[in-house]
C-alpha cells in the first residue's frame, strides 16, 4: 500500500492537475498495486515493465537482429517475458539500452501511472532522457507524468464524472473489460473514497498471512504453484504456503515477510504468462488459473 508521503504527493499532483485526489489515488493503485519504488542495487526506482515488441519496432536492421539473438526483443506482443523482479527488470533494460537507449527507454512503462516512454515528446518532453529524469526523481514525478497522460489524452472528464469504462477504453485499451480495468478502478476508488485501506488482490481479497483460511488463500497457492513455488492448493494459509510466499518475494526483489499484500500481489500479477499491460489483471489472472486446473 502506498506510504502517508506517497498518497500526499499524488494527491497534490491531482489538485495540480484538477482532478480529485481520490480519483487519482485509485488509478495509481491499479496500475501499480499500492508499490511507488522498487529497491534495484541499493537504491530506490520506480516500477517498470519492458515491451520487446515496441523495442522491436524501433530498432534497425542491425540492432534488432542483435536484440532479438539477446532475446530482447520480438515482433510478437508478449514475446518478451518480464521476470518477475524489479532488479531482474532493470538488469534488462539495461541491456536494451547498451543496444539501443532511446529505442529501450521509449520500449518501458514507467511508475505509478505506467506510461509508456514512447510518449515523450507527446507529453512535451525535450528528450526521452528528459521523461525518464521526470519518472526517477520520486513519486510526484511519476505522479505527473500520469496524470498530464491522463489530461493530454482528453481522459480527465471521464475520471470528473467517475465514468470507470470510458476512462478504461481510453487509458487501458479496448480489451479493458476483458481484464475487469473498470470495475478495478470502481472498487479502489470506493475503498478510498470511504477511508479503507484495503487492496483487492485475487478474487477480492485483502492481504493474505498464515492462519488464513479461504477461497483466496486457495486461488494465492495456484498461482504461486503455476510460477513455480510448488504448494498444494488447499485454501489453507499454512507454514509450506508462506515459505512460498517468502521464495516468491526474495526472487520479486520484495521485502520477504511471508504476507501477501497488495505489492506481492502485483509482483504476481506481472509474472503471470499474460500477453497484456499489467494493470487490472486479476479476473484475467483468476480466468487463467480455471483454465490450469480443468486441464
Amino acid at each position: 500500500m502506498f506510504t502517508q508521503d506517497a498518497m500526499r504527493e499524488i494527491g497534490a499532483v491531482a489538485a495540480e492537475f484538477g482532478l480529485e485526489p481520490t480519483v487519482l489515488l485509485a488509478v495509481a493503485e491499479v496500475e501499480s498495486g499500492g508499490a511507488a519504488f522498487a529497491m534495484v542495487e541499493g537504491r530506490k526506482e520506480p516500477l517498470i515493465r519492458f515491451e520487446g515488441h515496441y523495442f522491436d519496432r524501433r530498432l534497425g536492421d542491425a540492432g534488432r537482429a542483435i536484440a532479438r539473438a539477446a532475446g530482447l526483443s520480438s515482433p510478437q506482443a508478449g514475446g518478451v517475458k518480464n521476470p518477475a523482479s524489479q532488479k531482474a527488470r532493470w538488469a534488462m533494460l539495461e541491456r536494451a539500452a547498451a543496444i539501443d537507449r532511446k529505442a529501450a527507454y521509449e520500449s518501458t512503462s514507467w511508475g505509478v501511472g505506467q506510461v509508456m516512454g514512447a510518449h515523450w515528446a507527446w507529453l512535451d518532453f525535450s528528450t526521452v532522457d528528459a521523461f525518464v529524469a521526470e519518472a526517477r526523481c520520486g513519486v510526484g514525478g511519476q505522479a505527473r507524468l500520469m496524470a498530464h497522460y491522463i489530461v493530454k489524452a482528453g481522459l480527465a472528464p471521464h475520471l470528473r464524472k467517475r465514468d470507470w469504462a470510458a476512462f478504461a477504453r481510453g487509458y487501458n485499451g479496448p480489451a479493458y473489460a476483458r481484464y475487469g480495468y473498470d470495475t478495478k478502478l470502481a472498487a479502489a476508488y470506493r475503498r478510498r473514497a470511504a477511508g479503507g485501506k484495503a487492496t483487492a488482490g485475487p478474487a477480492g481479497s485483502v492481504v493474505l498471512k498464515e492462519g488464513a483460511k479461504s477461497d483466496a488463500v486457495r486461488d494465492l497457492q495456484g498461482l504461486l504453484a503455476a510460477l513455480g513455488y510448488p504448494v498444494a492448493a488447499d485454501g489453507v494459509f499454512g507454514a509450506a504456503t508462506r515459505r512460498a510466499v517468502v521464495a516468491f518475494q526474495k526472487d520479486a526483489g520484495l521485502t520477504a515477510d511471508g504476507i501477501a499484500g497488495p505489492a506481492t500481489f502485483a509482483a504476481i500479477r506481472d509474472a503471470m504468462p499474460l500477453g497484456a499491460r499489467p494493470a487490472g489483471l486479476w479476473g484475467a489472472l483468476l480466468s487463467w488459473l480455471a483454465r490450469l486446473f480443468r486441464r
